[in-house]
């Protein structure tokens, strides 16, 4: 039986149903609440601003960056980096996206305890995601078990930075909601339209998860059959 043709990659199949899904879900989602322009009339990087601002966050710098959806908060050079239909955009989906992201500013200035594991953990898990695979395909080819476990070791790394950015992205997303809300950016009738676009969003980081773990599961069974 070859590797890459072995049975264990049926356990892979619901997760990756689940992730098509989930960024289905989320381009969809975004895309539809786009069109939905706030009352506000205010852009999501004026937004972001003010938003920090009110947190005393006056040194995190608001920026735009290309692409999309690729919307995020640099805790290392203290930059918020929003997408062009976020940045200039006055939807309720980009003050939902910029607010969320701002949302991590905050965490990080409050020192929120899962941010800081997950912060920590990027290092290892980056390097694992990347080293896995070829070490445990590596060990499986030439029966080593050690160097199984080391690539099994280093998928853990990466699900547990996983697992670790599910508290953190449901984090953000409540405080984005308070911050919009309190501070008068959205009306209570557009609030669950920025909320659906966060928990669209929030579905991919579930999704990241439940293939992390059905990989993992797959590693552990060639492990253990290889044994036998």
């Amino acid at each position: 039986m070859f590797f890459w043709y072995d049975p264990t990659y049926l356990l892979l199949i619901p997760a990756l149903l689940f992730a098509f899904y989930a960024q289905s879900k989320v381009s969809g989602t975004f895309q539809r609440y786009l069109r939905v322009y706030a009352s506000s009339g205010l852009t999501g990087a004026q937004v972001a601003r003010r938003l920090l601002d009110s947190n005393g966050l006056y040194d995190v710098a608001v920026e735009q960056v290309g692409g999309h959806l690729t919307d995020h908060y640099d805790p290392r050079r203290k930059v918020l980096r929003l997408s062009p239909a976020v940045y200039s955009g006055t939807s309720v989906a980009a003050l939902g996206v910029a607010a969320h992201e701002t949302g991590h500013a905050v965490q990080h200035a409050q020192n929120y305890v899962p941010l800081g594991i997950r912060n920590n953990l990027f290092p290892v898990a980056s390097i694992g995601s990347q080293m896995a695979f070829p070490l445990f395909v590596l060990g499986l080819f030439f029966q080593w078990d050690t160097l199984m476990l080391v690539g099994i070791w280093f998928f853990i790394a990466a699900l547990a930075f996983q697992i670790v950015t599910l508290p953190v992205e449901f984090n953000a997303s409540r405080r984005a909601i308070a911050l919009l809300s309190s501070g008068g950016y959205i009306t209570s009738s557009e609030l669950p339209h920025a909320k659906a676009v966060l928990d669209a969003a929030a579905l991919t980081y579930v999704s990241a998860v439940a293939m992390a773990a059905s990989q993992l599961i797959r590693l552990l069974i060639l492990r253990n059959s290889r044994r036998n």
